[in-house]
């Protein structure tokens, strides 16, 4: 069972979040020969208080 999990900031909408899972669900088919049932995708949604990138919070960029 493959088990993919995407972090990212808050914001996406449903519809956002439906094609990257299907998308991602599609390349792990193709290119690792995963069970297309098998495959679970979660998302992690992060404030940009909670989320740095080269040592600066996301809020303050």
């Amino acid at each position: 069972m493959p088990l993919v999990q995407v972090t990212m900031l808050q914001g996406r909408t449903v519809d956002q979040k439906r094609k990257i899972a299907e998308r991602i669900t599609g390349t792990m088919v193709e290119e690792a020969g995963a069970r297309r049932e098998a495959i679970v995708v979660t998302f992690i949604e992060v404030s940009k208080e909670s989320y740095a990138s080269g040592g600066v919070l996301m809020a303050d960029k």
